[in-house]
């Protein structure tokens, strides 16, 4: 059976998709902007000179932003490889609904998120997995990233043994727990009943 290997690059784009006003996005395009950042010579921390990303730039990368922008960014125009440009059918224009369009399955609705509230994560989702899982109760619940998270809750979390809860803004039911602490079975079997 014929395989292929699918890369992302996540929060890599190369060209801003024709409803980017809807989502403040006029003009996105981080490959291409990283690319003319170093052209002008504005990333010369740890670094000099224009981009050089030879494999991506042989796979057609330079093409590629062109087609999906319009910009010239001074990477090689001639590629190896296969090389395309898309744009997103999704209503969504956040991670799981792009990472599932690029499986194939395509998202036509918006997804619900969960609330930008102190509790983002409701009690009737919280409590069952709470029940079943047979926890002395979880941390946090608000929307934030996984370090800050993990700074702020990890001590009390390991003196406790409550779980963090927490949500970005993808909307995901995300869980923190210490491996040692925990027991990384014991996060496995909480996932699998929080899924």
């Amino acid at each position: 059976m014929p395989r292929a290997a699918l890369l992302v690059m996540d929060s890599a784009g190369c060209g801003g998709a024709p409803d980017a006003a809807e989502f403040g996005d006029e003009g996105a395009n981080t490959l291409g902007h990283i690319a003319l950042a170093c052209a002008a010579g504005r990333a010369e921390t740890r670094r000099s000179g224009a981009l050089n990303v030879p494999h991506l730039a042989a796979l057609g990368l330079g093409p590629a932003i062109r087609l999906a922008s319009g910009l010239d960014t001074g990477l090689p125009e001639t590629a190896r490889g296969l090389w395309g440009a898309a744009t997103e059918v999704s209503r969504g224009k956040d991670t799981p609904s792009g990472h599932w369009e690029l499986a194939g399955v395509p998202v036509p609705w918006e997804w619900r998120y969960f609330p930008q509230t102190d509790r983002a994560i409701p009690p009737e989702i919280i409590g069952p997995i709470v029940a079943r899982a047979n926890l002395p109760g979880t941390l946090c619940n608000a929307h934030s990233s996984g370090v800050p998270v993990m700074r702020r809750y990890g001590a009390e979390h390991i003196a406790t043994g409550k779980p963090i809860f927490y949500t970005s803004a993808d909307s995901v039911l995300q869980i923190a727990a210490h491996e040692t602490h925990f027991g990384l079975e014991r996060l496995l079997d909480l996932c699998a009943i929080a899924a």
